[in-house]
């Protein structure tokens, strides 16, 4: 309790809105719970924030800081996509996993209120898909990555295989046979084997 309290009031109002909004939903959260949930009053919440939406939106805004965060460190070079691409699989797996329940909320809020909920997750996703791709078109200049491929396509089929192995491993991880890094490992293969310039080594490896 005491730790909590020690943090400043607009993490606990964050990580209060990550909590009720995983549970209840973008819509089903009401700022009086998130308040409750961080122990201050609604005052204290709309003087931060403003707005229930404000809050929400900064929510996601430390979500995607968090996810530009992840490729940093990577400088695209001939070959070293394996080792970068590896790298932000784990990383953003463990993204993922972290935010499993936020993210199968959302999910079925898109479904319910589709404007909002698409607009927050397509806001929330947007620096780190830019960022991904303009690390691809890098290689592509590099020689690395083949110059006829559509990067942008590229990388959501990319990190939709990453986000499909969170879902179907946290609902049926009794029916998986197989570690959490065989299918990183199988993921990035896949990837690197459709992208790869012709002549590149990973391509030379394989035929």
């Amino acid at each position: 309790m005491h730790s909590e309290l020690a943090k400043p009031t607009r993490q606990r109002l964050l990580d209060a809105a990550f909590q009720i909004c995983s549970e209840r939903g973008l819509h089903g959260a009401t700022t009086r719970e998130i308040a409750d949930a961080a122990q201050v009053n609604e005052v204290t919440l709309f003087r931060h924030f403003g707005s229930k939406e404000k809050l929400i939106a900064a929510l996601f805004q430390r979500v995607a800081e968090a996810q530009t965060e992840l490729f940093n460190e990577a400088q695209p070079a001939a070959n070293d996509l394996e080792r970068d691409l590896t790298r932000y699989a784990h990383r953003y797996n463990d993204l993922l996993t972290n935010n499993e329940a936020l993210i199968r909320t959302l999910i079925g809020e898109a479904r319910r209120h589709p404007d909002h909920a698409r607009q927050i997750i397509c806001d929330a996703a947007k620096p780190m898909r830019e960022r991904l791709v303009n690390y691809l078109r890098a290689a592509q200049k590099a020689g690395s990555v083949r110059r006829n491929l559509d990067v942008g396509p590229a990388v959501d089929a990319f990190t939709g295989m990453l986000l499909a192995g969170m879902l179907r491993r946290t609902a049926l991880h009794q029916l998986i046979d197989y570690p959490e890094k065989d299918y990183l490992a199988t993921v990035v293969s896949l990837f690197l084997c459709g992208i790869a310039a012709s002549d590149s080594p990973r391509k030379r490896a394989t035929a």
